[in-house]
């Protein structure tokens, strides 16, 4: 049992805090509750590793998929979505092409990178890296909307994407001139979208690309991709295949599964593969041939034990808390009645059963989709993306080493208590880390509506930096091009003009007085944002009026829509700064 260590200074207020956090038991292992228990007979997992830094994630391990199906959706759209993608947020527009007989295209090594110390960073916009290796060019390419993880196409073919773990046997480290594997799973995204007017079509691209091209990790991992267009959604489970693979050969140069989410499902992908069992004969499920067998020749899988195959445990190490936090989080929120959740809300004498670590019920106890209670909204999964699990045992905000006298013999919450604490913070007031959804990078939530043309019916709500602190500006699948603000960003150089900076900056200072300041930026940030949704519906009636008679004209107006919200959001970061430093300076005079 991993024990909670409580900073001396708080210890004095755990009375006042048993319906906050909970200091760990000291004598081992608590009994595991019922669910966990019947899971366990099951076959699956009660416990698993902690996540080595749960609040401070490492190179593509804090994406989080959130997927809903059109009969699932309140609006009968088709949702994908994503949170926490790399540093490589400058979203811009490619447009498609007509490519001449025996082109061929440029396979790139640096299209996504980590921070300001990666050396993939720092390239100018359209610089998309190495090139590694060349492939037949498409005849025609479709326009595409470039980030480091690519999301949607001129034909509301969108993607998103979630890095998985693997286990260690499998792994390909890019090598210059050694490597033989050579699509990262971001330039096949790109190649989809490119190439792909329907989901199936990309996923068919993706996967006969790592196949013969070889699966190339790029964070080193597995990838997890949820792949939809207006009437469907699929997840993508790619594995790599280990270094002795041989470009060339008969041998698939990954190993993938991937299966349809039913139209009433949601579905969530936490860094963790989601796909279980696997029947070829299912049209719903697809596989490549060294599906099965990958896994019997390493001697991961014996057909003679009786045992069904299970994708996930053949290749995936345990679920640790910080995927297993998210699932339970989305599925207990949404489909409440499905089952017996665990009880993890901060409610309550504190127990074993609501100890901030404690045994964890296995990935088998989550099914792969479920059906929703109510019908979910964008909004609902923006809720989920800026998600710290207040309330529950994984609020940071929570831990008692925030407690501070109330002046009155009593306790009360630090205003400086905050969900982001830096790792340095958490150390020197021994706060445990949990994995919140809400991560620095950039996200989507990709809205997919097929009664609607496909310039005004695919709707990408775009953040850049913290979703927390980040507003959600719409830009639509017919845009030609974005504000040179968001397509703007370099992580070892501060700019005033670029709007991932803007909302960074402000993040920045809100930890001087973090309880405060979010109201703060609540009162200037909501209002703007809900005018986004509330003009939404009138927005696309004057461009659905404008495509009619000239498509060109639809495209022009919601180009200029566009770029004109980017850039009132930047401005509306810009003044919070001026008026946080004032408000909360440290200086006394």
């Amino acid at each position: 049992m991993i024990e909670r260590l409580i900073h001396p200074a708080a210890r004095f207020a755990l009375a006042l805090v048993c319906a906050a956090t909970v200091v760990a038991g000291q004598h081992g292992r608590p009994a595991a509750p019922a669910w966990a228990r019947a899971d366990a007979a099951a076959g699956a997992p009660v416990t698993g590793p902690a996540d080595p830094d749960p609040a401070g994630p490492g190179e593509g391990d804090g994406c989080t998929i959130i997927s809903a199906g059109r009969l699932a959706t309140a609006d009968g759209s088709v949702i994908t979505s994503q949170s926490d993608a790399c540093s490589e947020c400058r979203i811009h527009v490619v447009p498609g092409q007509v490519h001449p007989p025996g082109s061929t295209a440029p396979v790139h090594w640096g299209m996504i990178y980590y921070g300001r110390d990666d050396p993939r960073g720092g390239r100018a916009l359209g610089d998309y890296g190495e090139v590694i290796a060349r492939i037949p060019q498409a005849p025609r390419t479709y326009t595409y909307f470039h980030t480091g993880y690519s999301l949607i196409n001129e034909h509301q073919v969108a993607i998103a994407e979630s890095t998985c773990s693997q286990r260690r046997e499998l792994d390909v480290p890019y090598i210059e001139g050694v490597t033989e594997q050579t699509m990262t799973v971001e330039q096949a995204q790109v190649f989809a979208l490119q190439r792909s007017r329907t989901a199936r079509e990309a996923l068919g691209i993706i996967t006969s690309l790592v196949e013969r091209y070889g699966f190339l990790p790029s964070t080193g991992g597995s990838e997890a991709l949820s792949i939809a267009d207006p009437n469907e959604v699929w997840v993508l489970e790619i594995f790599s295949v280990g270094t002795d693979w041989k470009r060339g050969g008969s041998a698939p140069g990954a190993i993938w599964a991937a299966r349809r989410v039913p139209d009433g499902h949601v579905t969530v992908i936490p860094n963790f593969v989601r796909i279980r069992e696997i029947d070829p004969a299912d049209p719903d499920t697809k596989a490549s041939p060294n599906y099965r067998q990958a896994a019997i020749d390493r001697g991961w899988y014996d057909p003679a034990s009786g045992r069904p195959f299970i994708w996930q445990d053949a290749y995936a190490p345990p679920i640790t808390e910080g995927s297993l936090n998210r699932l339970w989080l989305v599925y207990s929120s949404l489909a409440p009645s499905l089952k017996a959740w665990p009880n993890r809300k901060l409610s309550g004498t504190a127990s074993s059963n609501t100890m901030s670590r404690q045994p964890i019920e296995g990935a088998a106890f989550y099914p792969f989709s479920f059906k929703p209670d109510r019908p979910v909204s964008v909004r609902d999964v923006i809720a989920f993306q800026r998600s710290t699990f207040e309330g529950t045992v994984y609020d940071m905000t929570a831990d008692p080493a925030w407690i501070v006298s109330d002046g009155q013999a009593g306790g009360r919450r630090s205003e400086l208590a905050t969900p982001f604490p830096s790792a340095d913070l958490r150390d020197l007031l021994r706060v445990a880390g949990h994995r919140t959804i809400a991560q620095h990078g950039y996200g989507m939530v990709a809205q997919l509506r097929s009664w609607l043309p496909n310039p005004i019916g695919g709707v990408l709500w775009f953040y850049v930096d913290n979703p927390y602190v980040s507003t959600y500006v719409p830009i639509y699948a017919g845009v030609t091009s974005t504000s040179t603000l968001y397509q703007t960003y370099d992580a070892r150089q501060f700019s005033e003009g670029s709007a991932r900076w803007a909302v960074d900056f402000v993040d920045n200072l809100m930890h001087l007085k973090w309880q405060a300041a979010v109201k703060d930026l609540r009162a200037v940030r909501d209002p703007l944002e809900q005018e986004f949704f509330d003009t939404q519906a009138e927005v696309e009636q004057r461009a659905l009026a404008l495509h009619g008679r000239a498509p060109a004209d639809a495209q022009a107006f919601l180009t200029d829509l566009t770029t004109t919200r980017m850039e009132r959001v930047v401005s509306m970061y810009r003044d919070l700064r001026a008026r946080l430093i004032t408000k909360y300076t440290n200086s006394g005079y």
